[in-house]
């Protein structure tokens, strides 16, 4: 199966190094691997394999490799710096391949030293959209709500090996991943919090009602969700505002990468799944074309919301309410669209029958619209 970065990724080859991060087991090693036969003299470098860190450390790949794939390199001391070395002097023909996934997130966001030598990609779980030619889009939609849209346990088809794969997943997540960001007496706070979160998705987070919970404090709390986020276990989804900083002080939603692990009826998979494919969505827009595009909700002070908004330039090009059967158009959405009619507005429904229009509001099947997205 090609993945939807293949082509993208193969012509900034030419031009830049590139980095290309996401969650463990979303792909990146199967797509470096792919790239890899389009190469004559191609290296794959593991720096957790010992053999491959003593090449990576000495700089004892062959004269003529072509294309370098640097795996986990970001775990070597002064990694950057290495990699400023092997990028300013390499030979005019090589191409440059860095892959990782929360700790190289965290640290190329830090520093100068790769300043102007990398593009950058965040790789995805599956999609309605990266799925439509190999089944059809309400096929994919159904098995992405039941088993989530990492590789392994989406091409299983099964709901027991899906368990089976998320179970030990998590387990080395937070065996291998969480320590590396805290210390071992907070893995009990984060794995709870996990847990509460899991029946809080699709809702407005309140930090001080979870610090309650874990008997913890509320800026604790949000650290713990950092780590999360920074182990692609999670997303925050805050409130539009043309003022940042209002807006983050907010209370964001809270999804999941894995539709798998959402505790819920359908209708709040569904929301997940949408949330993950705008995400998407958003993400390969940003990362191939550049766009000021972002993802948001809307929510007035009387309780008024709309599931989604997206943003284009801090303003709102479109917004969309998700329901799982119900075609009756929402409320709150005519409520947001009386007020700013110039905006797209969208209800997308799973179970639909037939699409239609009322008043601006496009009802539209869910599996058809996130077909037609760019990723």
């Amino acid at each position: 199966m090609k993945r939807y970065l293949y082509d993208p990724i193969r012509s900034d080859l030419t031009k830049k190094m590139v980095i290309l991060t996401g969650p463990r087991q979303i792909g990146k090693t199967f797509l470096a691997k792919q790239l890899i036969s389009e190469f004559q003299t191609p290296q794959y470098l593991n720096y957790d394999a010992i053999y491959d860190r003593r090449i990576v450390h000495t700089q004892s790949w062959p004269l003529n490799t072509d294309f370098l794939v640097f795996d986990e390199i970001h775990k070597m001391k002064g990694w950057k710096s290495s990699l400023k070395g092997v990028f300013d002097t390499r030979p005019n023909n090589q191409a440059l391949l860095v892959t990782g996934s929360a700790r190289l997130e965290t640290f190329r966001q830090s520093g100068e030293s790769l300043a102007g030598r990398y593009y950058h990609y965040r790789f995805y779980p599956l999609s309605v959209c990266e799925l439509k030619g190999r089944m059809p889009p309400f096929d994919a939609l159904n098995l992405l709500n039941r088993l989530g849209g990492f590789p392994e346990p989406f091409l299983s088809g099964s709901e027991s090996e899906a368990a089976r794969w998320r179970n030990q997943y998590y387990t080395d997540l937070v065996r291998e991943d969480i320590l590396e960001f805290s210390r071992i007496q907070e893995i009990r706070s984060i794995k709870l919090l996990l847990e509460l979160l899991r029946d809080r998705v699709g809702s407005p987070l309140s930090f001080t009602s979870l610090a309650v919970d874990l008997q913890i404090s509320p800026n604790t709390v949000r650290n713990y969700l950092e780590i999360l986020q920074s182990l692609y276990i999670i997303f925050l989804i805050r409130p539009f505002h043309r003022n940042i900083s209002r807006s983050l002080l907010k209370a964001p939603k809270v999804y999941f990468y894995d539709t798998g692990l959402v505790r819920g009826d359908d209708g709040i998979c569904l929301e997940n799944t949408c949330a993950i494919s705008l995400l998407k969505h958003i993400g390969y827009l940003q990362d191939t074309k550049g766009t000021n595009t972002a993802l948001h909700y809307l929510r007035t002070k009387e309780g008024k919301e709309v599931d989604f908004a997206i943003c284009e330039d801090d303003r709102i090009i479109r917004m969309i309410e998700v329901k799982y059967a119900d075609n009756s158009v929402s409320r709150n959405l005519q409520h947001f669209l009386n007020k700013q009619p110039d905006i797209e507005a969208i209800q997308l429904v799973h179970q639909l029958r037939h699409e239609q229009a009322f008043q601006n509001i496009s009802v539209c099947s869910a599996s058809r619209w996130l077909s037609e997205l760019s990723a």
